[in-house]
């Protein structure tokens, strides 16, 4: 689907090979829970995922769409370690508050960054966030059961998914798109991730997202027209109308002469 669409070059899949079972025992081990079924079994054909897409423009291809699933190795724990090496360095943990909205209705109960969950990382989202494994309840034993949560850059959480394979089939259908993930925010994409949507329709893309007050601002751009080779549009038509004005001086200034040499002959006369 990529490969067809419009100004799409360098699509790049990344082969892994399967995550050895023991290097899975030995982090569930090594963090105390059990990794989900689904995610487990998503390891155990391929050690992570990554895919890559660029657009051409001017000839020059710019990295845009990438997904990607850390590997085992690197699903890594936040939250657990101080951000800086100095004695009594602040944590995610510091950020905890005691009055932060609890789950009420249909919102469910964020996670927390202290020892109350579990929080590992799945997608470093080229650095516009981060979408987590969370395990929300640890006491007195770790839950068997996970979310798929995003944190922004702002450290607020955003529920997504409440299965890695719900979650893989997001990922898969947003293309990769840059901030897709902000499209189960409040706030939404970016202006300039709208128009990237708008160009690479997502398959579940939210229409309602993107035709909100946007929509003054946010091109519409047909990628059809904007890749367009621009071989093509170098056509003739400058030099057509400046021939027959040139020809229509040319004849003009033989009729001035000519008029000018009969009235100068008739006045010699």
């Amino acid at each position: 689907f990529l490969e067809s669409s419009p100004g799409v070059t360098d699509v790049t899949f990344v082969e892994k090979e399967p995550a050895e079972r023991h290097t899975i025992i030995s982090w569930e081990q090594k963090n105390s829970c059990t990794l989900p079924e689904d995610l487990k079994n998503f390891y155990l054909m391929t050690d992570g995922f990554q895919l890559t897409w660029s657009v051409k423009t001017d000839d020059t291809p710019m990295p845009l769409g990438s997904m990607v699933i850390n590997s085992v190795s690197k699903l890594c724990r936040l939250g657990g370690s101080s951000m800086y090496t100095l004695p009594n360095a602040p944590t995610l943990a510091d950020l905890e508050d005691d009055t932060d909205e609890e789950g009420t209705g249909d919102k469910p109960e964020k996670p927390h960054f202290d020892s109350r969950s579990l929080i590992f990382e799945l997608d470093p989202c080229n650095g516009n966030g981060k979408v987590c494994l969370v395990y929300k309840h640890t006491k007195p034993v770790v839950s068997l059961d996970t979310e798929i949560w995003f944190l922004d850059r702002a450290l607020y959480w955003h529920f997504l998914t409440k299965t890695f394979t719900a979650y893989y089939r997001l990922l898969i259908t947003h293309l990769g798109l840059p901030q897709w993930q902000y499209a189960f925010t409040s706030y939404g994409v970016s202006p300039q991730a709208k128009q990237w949507f708008n160009m690479y329709k997502p398959i579940t893309v939210n229409t309602a997202l993107l035709s909100e007050e946007a929509d003054s601002f946010v091109n519409k751009l047909d990628p059809n027209k904007v890749f367009k080779s621009k071989t093509k549009t170098l056509v003739i038509k400058k030099k057509t109308p400046s021939q027959p004005a040139t020809s229509q001086k040319s004849h003009t200034s033989m009729t001035t002469s000519k008029t000018s040499s009969l009235a100068g002959n008739s006045s010699r006369k």
